[in-house]
């Protein structure tokens, strides 16, 4: 079903609330002071049944200077604008500025609305008409439909109310398969109930029952009761002026700004990049720093403007800027946005957010630049690749990508996939999700794996290369999960950049190559311990036999790297089938008579009690066997 927002805009005292309630019945204002003053502070919110049966929610925005941020607040998310012009004053400053944020925000529809025209003669009628239409030409609304209206005697509202019906028919339906998003207009407490809050949503559907997050406090709450248009309902969509009863949250916990969400889909940032485009009314260029208003949904936010790809900015003139927050703004990309001069307050500037979760831009980097330029393309595949990319340290999910993305994106994980197969991304499915990570990182790592082992082997030509352990803590830290860690080892191994040996990393196509005299130092350490099975000598006395210290270490470690010899302790290193041989004859001995001591094993082995001693204790480190006393029993 197509749901609708409707919004009023213009100068103060020009007839918007009487407008609708003349196209209503119902009364907008509701403070007292709102009564008393006879003009809107706040925003006003009701509904239109139009003669198609549609049902549109309308907001009454203030036209007094003062409340333009509750101006703000209000139009950014109507689908058609009422531009209300009073016949008997005509064009107003705040009939500029609002059809300037209009411009701003994206709004594409719109009725120009002269009201009071019970007030003037057909004669200035018409010449207000023709002012009106000169005023817009170039605009969204050079083509919208002119109706003079009188709130008092309704005339001409029959031809108004068709037009609304005319134009709200080709409104496109919203985004209701996105994630659920409200920005927060009004926060209270009703007896009985608690925390309600109310706002438009802009994309998703909320359902009763269901949890939400309330950003950037990231609080969560559960739906306990939705309304539209003053009935109670089950499920709310994009495009309905809704009321939310949250429970667990305090009033205190929401404040208007804030943004209610489906849960873990966004972060808040304190950056944000953005298309600007520079008011040609602005009376003088935007200065890089300069300090402004940002008005983004429901908020309003202090901050500075970085100038990212100009000196400064010149009136009409658009620029690639980044905002740096005095308090986070959750946002998503493509959110529209406007600045506003910090002092004194008028509207200045706005466009479109680019990146929500922004980086601290240097200014003039032409890769930043060009990276800004791919996003705002709205390239998907070129905006997702970038996104993967940008994160591939953290070692991303898909859920991770969409917060970082910014925006709704149906099919996530198939457009992933995608760009796994086109070789752009590498899928790692190690863990309870998938993770993915830019091929260029991937290359960048390899790059770093490959100096690292051509040093190594350089240093070190008889060991098979750097340990599994080390090589990660030196390449990619702890972010990185060992079991996606050992899955990217086998993807690398597979497309022959590294080579895997037991737990050791070489270069693809290393091979270890003995000299003669090196072979001759290995079958003289080979001998050695064969002919001394459980009673080896000592390393330092076999090194100590041989002329070249130097190179006897480099033979030696690598026979322990290839795991033909077995260190025990320091003192004692034994063949591998000694080795084994020592293991299954301990375990079989306390198989057969429960357990085992030293004194056993050194008769079992032939051996000497230091011997038996060092193999006991090693048995125990690796959990083959476990002390009970004296006594070893099996683990």
């Amino acid at each position: 079903m197509k749901h609708i927002i409707i919004g009023t805009a213009g100068h103060i005292d020009h007839g918007k609330t009487s407008l609708i309630k003349a196209l209503t019945g119902r009364e907008t204002d509701t403070l007292k002071e709102e009564k008393d003053r006879g003009i809107s502070i706040n925003l006003g919110f009701t509904f239109f049944d139009l003669p198609s049966g549609r049902r549109a929610g309308i907001i009454d925005v203030p036209g007094h200077e003062k409340f333009v941020k509750n101006m703000l607040a209000g139009v950014s998310g109507v689908d058609l604008v009422l531009l209300v012009i009073a016949a008997d004053e005509g064009i107003m400053p705040q009939t500029r500025e609002h059809f300037e944020i209009l411009q701003l925000l994206n709004v594409k529809r719109g009725i120009i609305v002269l009201t009071k025209s019970d007030m003037v003669d057909s004669e200035w009628l018409e010449m207000v008409k023709e002012e009106v239409k000169e005023e817009f030409k170039g605009t969204f609304l050079e083509k919208a439909p002119i109706h003079a209206v009188s709130s008092k005697t309704k005339e001409g509202l029959g031809d108004l109310i068709k037009d609304i019906d005319i134009l709200t028919g080709e409104i496109d339906t919203k985004d209701v398969g996105g994630h659920f998003r409200l920005p927060v207009d009004r926060v209270f407490s009703i007896s009985g109930f608690g925390t309600v809050i109310t706002g438009t949503v802009i994309s998703g559907m909320i359902e009763e029952g269901q949890w939400v997050e309330i950003y950037p406090s990231k609080v969560k709450a559960k739906v306990r009761g939705i309304e539209v248009h003053d009935s109670h309902v089950k499920i709310a969509e994009a495009g309905q002026r809704t009321a939310i009863n949250l429970s667990n949250v305090k009033t205190s916990d929401v404040r208007r700004g804030d943004v209610v969400a489906s849960e873990d889909i966004m972060e808040p940032s304190l950056m944000v990049d953005c298309s600007l485009y520079y008011l040609k009314s602005a009376p003088k260029p935007l200065e890089n720093r300069q300090r402004v208003r940002l008005y983004h949904g429901t908020s309003e936010i202090l901050c500075r403007v970085v100038i990212i790809d100009k000196e400064e900015v010149q009136p009409g003139e658009h620029a690639y800027v980044q905002l740096r927050l005095e308090k986070p703004l959750t946002a998503q990309r493509n959110d529209r946005f406007v600045i506003r001069n910090y002092s004194p307050m008028f509207t200045i500037g706005g466009g479109a957010i680019i990146e929500p979760l922004a980086k601290k831009a240097k200014r003039f980097d032409q890769d930043y630049i060009e990276e800004l330029k791919i996003k705002e393309s709205g390239e998907t595949g070129s905006i997702l690749e970038n996104t993967v990319k940008n994160l591939s340290g953290e070692f991303p999910k898909a859920a991770d990508i969409l917060k970082a993305l910014g925006k709704n994106e149906e099919g996530l994980e198939e457009k992933l996939d995608k760009l796994a197969e086109e070789g752009r991304i590498i899928k790692l499915s190690g863990m309870d999700k998938p993770v993915y990570i830019h091929s260029d990182f991937v290359k960048k790592k390899i790059e770093a794996m490959q100096d690292i082992l051509d040093k190594y082997h350089r240093e070190n030509p008889l060991r098979w290369g750097v340990s599994k352990e080390e090589m990660k803590n030196k390449v990619f830290g702890k972010a990185l999960k060992q079991k996606l860690y050992d899955e990217l080892l086998l993807i690398l191994e597979e497309r022959h950049r590294i080579k895997l040996h037991g737990k050791f990393i070489a270069l693809y196509g290393f091979e270890i190559a003995y000299s003669e005299q090196q072979l001759q130092m290995k079958d003289s350490i080979m001998k050695l311990l064969g002919e001394n099975e459980f009673a080896p000598p000592r390393y330092t006395d076999m090194e100590a036999r041989e002329k070249v210290p130097k190179e006897f270490k480099m033979v030696f470690e690598s026979l322990l790297d290839e795991g033909v010899i077995v260190k025990i302790n320091e003192e004692c290193y034994l063949l591998k089938e000694a080795y084994e041989k020592s293991k299954e004859m301990t375990a079989q001995y306390i198989r057969d008579n429960g357990s085992i001591n030293v004194a056993q094993l050194r008769d079992l082995l032939d051996t000497s009690r230091k011997y038996s001693l060092a193999i006991m204790e090693h048995f125990d480190s690796i959990k083959l066997t476990k002390r009970v006393g004296d006594d070893r029993v099996l683990f």
